[in-house]
Protein backbone atom coordinates (compact mmCIF):
# COMPACT_ATOMS: atom_id res chain seq x y z
CA UNK A 1 0.00 0.00 0.00
CA UNK A 2 1.39 3.43 -0.99
CA UNK A 3 1.76 5.84 1.95
CA UNK A 4 -0.18 9.08 1.53
CA UNK A 5 2.18 12.06 1.78
CA UNK A 6 1.56 15.57 3.05
CA UNK A 7 2.17 16.80 -0.48
CA UNK A 8 -0.68 14.59 -1.77
CA UNK A 9 -3.09 15.98 0.80
CA UNK A 10 -1.99 19.56 0.13
CA UNK A 11 -2.55 19.19 -3.63
CA UNK A 12 -6.08 17.85 -3.21
CA UNK A 13 -7.04 20.37 -0.52
CA UNK A 14 -5.56 23.31 -2.43
CA UNK A 15 -3.35 24.47 0.42
CA UNK A 16 0.36 24.51 1.19
CA UNK A 17 2.23 21.54 2.67
CA UNK A 18 2.94 23.74 5.71
CA UNK A 19 -0.81 24.24 6.30
CA UNK A 20 -1.42 20.48 6.16
CA UNK A 21 1.45 19.97 8.61
CA UNK A 22 -0.06 22.54 10.96
CA UNK A 23 -3.41 20.73 10.91
CA UNK A 24 -1.79 17.31 11.47
CA UNK A 25 0.23 18.64 14.40
CA UNK A 26 -2.70 20.46 15.96
CA UNK A 27 -1.36 23.98 15.76
CA UNK A 28 -3.99 26.52 16.70
CA UNK A 29 -3.28 29.24 14.15
CA UNK A 30 -5.23 27.71 11.25
CA UNK A 31 -8.54 29.19 10.04
CA UNK A 32 -11.46 26.94 11.08
CA UNK A 33 -12.76 26.48 7.52
CA UNK A 34 -9.27 25.61 6.26
CA UNK A 35 -8.75 23.18 9.11
CA UNK A 36 -12.07 21.49 8.36
CA UNK A 37 -11.30 21.21 4.63
CA UNK A 38 -7.83 19.76 5.23
CA UNK A 39 -9.10 17.33 7.87
CA UNK A 40 -11.77 16.08 5.45
CA UNK A 41 -9.10 15.34 2.84
CA UNK A 42 -6.87 13.69 5.46
CA UNK A 43 -9.74 11.39 6.40
CA UNK A 44 -10.74 10.67 2.78
CA UNK A 45 -7.18 9.79 1.75
CA UNK A 46 -6.50 7.76 4.89
CA UNK A 47 -3.42 9.76 5.85
CA UNK A 48 -1.39 8.32 8.73
CA UNK A 49 1.49 10.37 10.18
CA UNK A 50 4.97 8.87 10.08
CA UNK A 51 5.52 8.84 13.83
CA UNK A 52 9.06 7.50 13.60
CA UNK A 53 10.14 10.37 11.37
CA UNK A 54 8.30 12.92 13.50
CA UNK A 55 9.95 11.68 16.69
CA UNK A 56 13.37 11.63 15.03
CA UNK A 57 13.00 15.26 13.96
CA UNK A 58 11.88 16.24 17.46
CA UNK A 59 14.70 14.29 19.13
CA UNK A 60 12.20 11.95 20.78
CA UNK A 61 11.69 8.19 20.94
CA UNK A 62 7.89 8.17 21.02
CA UNK A 63 8.09 5.90 24.08
CA UNK A 64 7.01 6.63 27.64
CA UNK A 65 7.52 4.43 30.70
CA UNK A 66 4.91 3.27 33.18
CA UNK A 67 6.46 2.18 36.49
CA UNK A 68 4.15 0.33 38.90
CA UNK A 69 4.87 -1.59 42.10
CA UNK A 70 3.06 -4.85 41.37
CA UNK A 71 1.61 -6.00 38.05
CA UNK A 72 0.06 -9.04 39.76
CA UNK A 73 -2.23 -6.64 41.61
CA UNK A 74 -5.47 -6.49 39.58
CA UNK A 75 -5.82 -2.74 40.06
CA UNK A 76 -2.41 -2.02 38.58
CA UNK A 77 -2.98 -4.53 35.78
CA UNK A 78 -6.22 -2.79 34.81
CA UNK A 79 -4.62 0.64 35.14
CA UNK A 80 -1.83 -0.47 32.78
CA UNK A 81 -4.38 -1.29 30.09
CA UNK A 82 -5.97 2.14 30.51
CA UNK A 83 -2.61 3.92 30.23
CA UNK A 84 -1.66 1.97 27.09
CA UNK A 85 -4.98 2.87 25.43
CA UNK A 86 -4.62 6.53 26.41
CA UNK A 87 -1.02 6.66 25.12
CA UNK A 88 -2.01 5.20 21.74
CA UNK A 89 -4.24 8.22 21.13
CA UNK A 90 -1.18 10.46 21.52
CA UNK A 91 0.95 8.30 19.25
CA UNK A 92 2.99 7.03 22.20
CA UNK A 93 4.20 3.52 23.03
CA UNK A 94 4.36 2.41 26.68
CA UNK A 95 7.30 0.60 28.26
CA UNK A 96 6.08 -1.09 31.47
CA UNK A 97 8.40 -1.52 34.46
CA UNK A 98 7.68 -3.30 37.77
CA UNK A 99 9.42 -1.82 40.81
CA UNK A 100 7.94 -4.19 43.45
CA UNK A 101 7.69 -1.10 45.65
CA UNK A 102 11.42 -1.31 46.40
CA UNK A 103 13.18 1.97 47.10
CA UNK A 104 16.29 1.09 45.05
CA UNK A 105 14.19 0.16 42.02
CA UNK A 106 12.10 3.31 42.29
CA UNK A 107 15.20 5.47 42.60
CA UNK A 108 16.64 3.87 39.47
CA UNK A 109 13.49 4.76 37.59
CA UNK A 110 13.06 8.34 38.80
CA UNK A 111 16.74 9.29 38.70
CA UNK A 112 17.20 8.42 35.07
CA UNK A 113 17.19 4.65 34.58
CA UNK A 114 16.37 4.04 30.88
CA UNK A 115 16.02 7.76 30.23
CA UNK A 116 17.82 7.32 26.91
CA UNK A 117 14.94 5.06 25.84
CA UNK A 118 11.95 7.14 26.96
CA UNK A 119 10.48 10.62 26.60
CA UNK A 120 8.59 10.67 29.89
CA UNK A 121 7.52 8.66 32.93
CA UNK A 122 4.21 7.84 34.61
CA UNK A 123 4.89 6.29 38.01
CA UNK A 124 3.07 4.99 41.08
CA UNK A 125 5.71 5.15 43.85
CA UNK A 126 5.59 3.24 47.11
CA UNK A 127 8.93 3.82 48.84
CA UNK A 128 10.19 7.17 47.53
CA UNK A 129 10.55 10.14 49.84
CA UNK A 130 9.92 13.82 49.17
CA UNK A 131 13.62 14.63 48.80
CA UNK A 132 13.94 12.00 46.06
CA UNK A 133 11.72 14.12 43.83
CA UNK A 134 12.76 17.60 44.87
CA UNK A 135 16.37 16.65 44.20
CA UNK A 136 15.84 15.30 40.69
CA UNK A 137 16.55 18.57 38.87
CA UNK A 138 19.17 16.90 36.69
CA UNK A 139 16.63 14.53 35.17
CA UNK A 140 15.48 15.94 31.86
CA UNK A 141 12.26 13.98 31.26
CA UNK A 142 8.80 14.93 32.54
CA UNK A 143 7.24 12.79 35.28
CA UNK A 144 3.62 12.30 36.34
CA UNK A 145 2.96 10.57 39.66
CA UNK A 146 -0.08 8.40 40.37
CA UNK A 147 -1.37 7.62 43.84
CA UNK A 148 -0.14 9.30 46.98
CA UNK A 149 1.75 12.52 46.55
CA UNK A 150 5.38 13.11 47.51
CA UNK A 151 7.37 16.29 47.17
CA UNK A 152 4.55 18.78 46.86
CA UNK A 153 4.98 20.88 43.76
CA UNK A 154 7.83 18.80 42.34
CA UNK A 155 5.97 17.10 39.46
CA UNK A 156 2.46 16.60 38.05
CA UNK A 157 0.26 14.29 40.12
CA UNK A 158 -3.07 12.46 39.69
CA UNK A 159 -4.92 10.59 42.47
CA UNK A 160 -8.26 10.03 44.10
CA UNK A 161 -9.01 11.55 47.49
CA UNK A 162 -8.32 8.48 49.63
CA UNK A 163 -9.77 9.99 52.79
CA UNK A 164 -13.04 10.81 51.03
CA UNK A 165 -13.16 7.39 49.33
CA UNK A 166 -12.69 5.55 52.64
CA UNK A 167 -15.21 7.79 54.35
CA UNK A 168 -17.77 7.01 51.62
CA UNK A 169 -17.20 3.25 51.97
CA UNK A 170 -17.58 3.37 55.76
CA UNK A 171 -20.60 5.67 55.60
CA UNK A 172 -22.27 3.16 53.28
CA UNK A 173 -21.87 0.46 55.93
CA UNK A 174 -23.14 2.80 58.66
CA UNK A 175 -26.20 3.62 56.54
CA UNK A 176 -26.99 -0.09 56.42
CA UNK A 177 -27.11 -0.20 60.22
CA UNK A 178 -23.65 -1.67 60.84
CA UNK A 179 -22.05 -0.48 64.07
CA UNK A 180 -18.97 -2.69 64.54
CA UNK A 181 -17.05 -1.88 61.37
CA UNK A 182 -13.57 -3.36 61.24
CA UNK A 183 -10.80 -2.17 58.92
CA UNK A 184 -8.52 -4.59 57.08
CA UNK A 185 -5.32 -3.06 55.74
CA UNK A 186 -3.86 -0.84 58.44
CA UNK A 187 -0.07 -0.46 58.27
CA UNK A 188 0.94 1.23 61.54
CA UNK A 189 4.68 0.76 60.94
CA UNK A 190 4.68 2.82 57.75
CA UNK A 191 6.83 5.95 57.89
CA UNK A 192 4.73 7.58 55.21
CA UNK A 193 2.05 9.60 56.95
CA UNK A 194 0.60 10.36 53.53
CA UNK A 195 0.48 6.65 52.59
CA UNK A 196 -2.69 5.03 51.33
CA UNK A 197 -3.23 2.95 54.50
CA UNK A 198 -2.94 5.99 56.74
CA UNK A 199 -5.34 8.04 54.62
CA UNK A 200 -7.92 5.27 54.31
CA UNK A 201 -7.84 4.66 58.03
CA UNK A 202 -8.37 8.39 58.51
CA UNK A 203 -11.49 8.24 56.32
CA UNK A 204 -12.81 5.26 58.32
CA UNK A 205 -12.32 7.17 61.58
CA UNK A 206 -14.04 10.26 60.20
CA UNK A 207 -17.12 8.31 59.13
CA UNK A 208 -17.38 6.57 62.51
CA UNK A 209 -17.02 9.85 64.39
CA UNK A 210 -19.64 11.50 62.19
CA UNK A 211 -22.03 8.64 63.01
CA UNK A 212 -21.33 8.85 66.75
CA UNK A 213 -19.56 5.46 66.80
CA UNK A 214 -16.40 4.69 68.74
CA UNK A 215 -13.08 4.00 67.04
CA UNK A 216 -12.31 0.56 68.50
CA UNK A 217 -8.67 -0.49 68.07
CA UNK A 218 -9.75 -4.13 68.52
CA UNK A 219 -11.43 -3.83 65.11
CA UNK A 220 -8.23 -2.80 63.33
CA UNK A 221 -6.58 -5.61 61.32
CA UNK A 222 -3.05 -4.74 60.09
CA UNK A 223 -1.47 -6.31 57.02
CA UNK A 224 2.08 -6.35 55.63
CA UNK A 225 0.81 -6.22 52.03
CA UNK A 226 -2.43 -5.56 50.16
CA UNK A 227 -3.08 -9.04 48.74
CA UNK A 228 -5.60 -11.90 49.07
CA UNK A 229 -3.47 -14.02 51.36
CA UNK A 230 -2.95 -11.25 53.89
CA UNK A 231 -6.59 -10.21 53.68
CA UNK A 232 -7.67 -13.71 54.67
CA UNK A 233 -5.02 -13.96 57.39
CA UNK A 234 -5.93 -10.57 58.87
CA UNK A 235 -9.61 -11.46 59.15
CA UNK A 236 -8.75 -14.86 60.65
CA UNK A 237 -6.63 -13.15 63.31
CA UNK A 238 -9.40 -10.64 63.97
CA UNK A 239 -11.95 -13.39 64.57
CA UNK A 240 -9.55 -15.59 66.54
CA UNK A 241 -8.86 -12.67 68.89
CA UNK A 242 -12.57 -12.56 69.75
CA UNK A 243 -13.55 -9.51 67.71
CA UNK A 244 -17.11 -9.70 66.45
CA UNK A 245 -17.42 -7.20 63.59
CA UNK A 246 -20.65 -6.88 61.67
CA UNK A 247 -18.85 -5.27 58.71
CA UNK A 248 -15.41 -5.13 57.13
CA UNK A 249 -13.98 -2.16 55.28
CA UNK A 250 -10.98 -3.50 53.35
CA UNK A 251 -8.43 -1.02 52.07
CA UNK A 252 -8.52 -2.58 48.60
CA UNK A 253 -10.54 -5.17 46.69
CA UNK A 254 -7.77 -7.77 46.78
CA UNK A 255 -7.81 -7.77 50.58
CA UNK A 256 -11.61 -7.94 50.47
CA UNK A 257 -11.58 -10.98 48.18
CA UNK A 258 -9.26 -12.76 50.60
CA UNK A 259 -11.62 -11.79 53.43
CA UNK A 260 -14.64 -13.17 51.53
CA UNK A 261 -12.90 -16.54 51.18
CA UNK A 262 -12.01 -16.70 54.88
CA UNK A 263 -15.56 -15.82 55.92
CA UNK A 264 -16.96 -18.50 53.60
CA UNK A 265 -14.56 -21.08 55.06
CA UNK A 266 -15.72 -20.15 58.57
CA UNK A 267 -19.39 -20.44 57.61
CA UNK A 268 -20.04 -16.74 58.20
CA UNK A 269 -22.78 -15.33 55.98
CA UNK A 270 -22.05 -12.27 53.84
CA UNK A 271 -23.72 -9.84 54.19
CA UNK A 272 -26.12 -11.37 56.73
CA UNK A 273 -23.54 -11.67 59.51
CA UNK A 274 -20.76 -9.50 58.12
CA UNK A 275 -20.97 -6.97 55.28
CA UNK A 276 -17.81 -6.42 53.20
CA UNK A 277 -16.64 -3.52 51.04
CA UNK A 278 -13.33 -2.72 49.31
CA UNK A 279 -11.76 -0.07 47.09
CA UNK A 280 -10.60 -0.35 43.44
CA UNK A 281 -13.51 -2.04 41.56
CA UNK A 282 -11.35 -4.72 39.96
CA UNK A 283 -13.03 -7.17 37.56
CA UNK A 284 -12.50 -10.07 39.96
CA UNK A 285 -14.83 -8.46 42.49
CA UNK A 286 -17.70 -8.41 39.99
CA UNK A 287 -17.48 -12.20 39.70
CA UNK A 288 -16.92 -13.01 43.38
CA UNK A 289 -19.60 -14.84 45.35
CA UNK A 290 -21.18 -12.68 46.60
CA UNK A 291 -20.27 -9.86 44.24
CA UNK A 292 -18.11 -7.28 45.98
CA UNK A 293 -19.23 -3.79 46.95
CA UNK A 294 -16.46 -1.28 46.34
CA UNK A 295 -15.34 2.27 45.73
CA UNK A 296 -14.47 2.56 42.04
CA UNK A 297 -11.76 5.04 41.05
CA UNK A 298 -12.06 6.45 37.55
CA UNK A 299 -9.12 4.40 36.23
CA UNK A 300 -9.70 5.41 32.62
CA UNK A 301 -9.87 9.07 33.64
CA UNK A 302 -6.71 8.78 35.73
CA UNK A 303 -4.87 7.25 32.75
CA UNK A 304 -6.19 9.82 30.25
CA UNK A 305 -5.23 12.71 32.49
CA UNK A 306 -1.77 11.40 33.34
CA UNK A 307 -0.89 10.71 29.69
CA UNK A 308 -2.34 14.04 28.54
CA UNK A 309 -0.26 15.87 31.15
CA UNK A 310 2.85 14.06 29.95
CA UNK A 311 2.06 14.72 26.27
CA UNK A 312 1.59 18.40 27.04
CA UNK A 313 5.00 18.53 28.73
CA UNK A 314 6.52 16.89 25.64
CA UNK A 315 5.05 19.44 23.23
CA UNK A 316 7.59 22.26 22.70
CA UNK A 317 4.79 24.52 21.47
CA UNK A 318 2.79 24.09 24.68
CA UNK A 319 2.97 26.70 27.41
CA UNK A 320 4.74 25.04 30.32
CA UNK A 321 2.91 25.47 33.60
CA UNK A 322 3.79 24.77 37.25
CA UNK A 323 3.22 21.18 38.44
CA UNK A 324 -0.46 20.29 38.74
CA UNK A 325 -2.29 18.22 41.36
CA UNK A 326 -5.46 16.67 39.88
CA UNK A 327 -8.05 14.84 41.96
CA UNK A 328 -9.67 11.95 40.12
CA UNK A 329 -13.30 10.98 40.44
CA UNK A 330 -14.69 7.88 42.12
CA UNK A 331 -18.00 6.08 42.58
CA UNK A 332 -19.40 4.00 45.41
CA UNK A 333 -20.70 0.78 43.85
CA UNK A 334 -22.91 -1.27 46.17
CA UNK A 335 -23.28 -4.97 45.31
CA UNK A 336 -24.24 -8.21 47.04
CA UNK A 337 -21.52 -8.19 49.72
CA UNK A 338 -23.31 -5.29 51.44
CA UNK A 339 -26.83 -5.28 49.92
CA UNK A 340 -27.46 -9.02 49.69
CA UNK A 341 -28.51 -11.10 46.71
CA UNK A 342 -32.05 -9.79 46.87
CA UNK A 343 -30.79 -6.46 45.56
CA UNK A 344 -32.40 -6.02 42.17
CA UNK A 345 -29.47 -4.19 40.58
CA UNK A 346 -26.08 -2.71 41.24
CA UNK A 347 -26.30 0.66 42.93
CA UNK A 348 -23.77 3.20 41.69
CA UNK A 349 -23.63 6.53 43.48
CA UNK A 350 -21.53 9.26 41.96
CA UNK A 351 -19.18 10.44 44.68
CA UNK A 352 -17.00 12.91 42.79
CA UNK A 353 -16.83 14.71 39.47
CA UNK A 354 -15.13 13.10 36.49
CA UNK A 355 -11.44 13.78 36.02
CA UNK A 356 -11.05 17.02 34.07
CA UNK A 357 -8.57 16.90 31.17
CA UNK A 358 -5.58 19.23 31.31
CA UNK A 359 -5.95 22.46 29.35
CA UNK A 360 -5.71 21.99 25.62
CA UNK A 361 -6.69 18.30 25.61
CA UNK A 362 -9.91 16.68 24.47
CA UNK A 363 -12.13 14.44 26.52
Amino acid sequence: MVRVRLQDVAARAGVSVKTVSNVVNGYRHVAPDTRARVQLVLDEMGYRPNLAARNLRAGRTGVIALALPDLDNPYFAELTGSVVRAAEKHGLTVLVDQTEGLRDRELEVVEGFRNHLIDGLVMSPMALRAKDLTGRAAVDIPVVLLGEKFGAGAVDHVAIDNVAAAEAATAHLVALGRTRIAVVGDQPGSRRRSGVAHLRRQGWERALTAAGLDVDERLVAPVPAFDRQHGAAAVAALLDDGARPDALFCFNDTLAIGALRLLADRGIDVPGDVAVIGIDDVAEGRFAVPTLSTVAPDKAGIARTAVAMLAERLDPASEQRPPRDVRAGFELVARESTLGRSASAVSAVRAAAAVPPPRGTAR
